[in-house]
């Protein structure tokens, strides 16, 4: 039931490089939505999630992430995901997420 989030941009690939760890669940997963939002806020971009150190993802933490997607999308943008775990990964395929999202190998 704990997050951190480091997030930064980077001016190369302007994206923003998002690293959460922990969890994103029913009780982290606003905070980590108003992150992010408020970097988008500040600049418009795409989104890289590094999920090395991301541990779990709930139904709410879905939810959060699908409404960054939609903030996203609406300026043409996308949201990356990268090095997510196996059981997390199951996640996306059962709901068929990993069809709107795309990973990075």
């Amino acid at each position: 039931m704990s997050l951190d989030i480091n997030i930064q941009f980077n001016e190369d690939n302007n994206t923003w490089l998002v690293n959460p760890k922990g969890e994103i669940d029913i009780y982290t997963s606003p905070k980590f939505k108003e992150i992010i939002i408020e970097a988008l806020n500040k600049k418009d971009s795409d989104i890289l999630i590094d999920g090395e150190n991301l541990d779990y993802v709930d139904s709410t933490g879905l939810g959060a992430l699908i409404s960054i997607l939609k903030r996203v999308r609406e300026k043409d943008n996308t949201v990356y995901l990268q090095n997510i775990k196996p059981n997390i990964r199951k996640l996306f395929d059962i709901t068929e997420l990993d069809k709107v999202f795309v990973f990075k190998e």
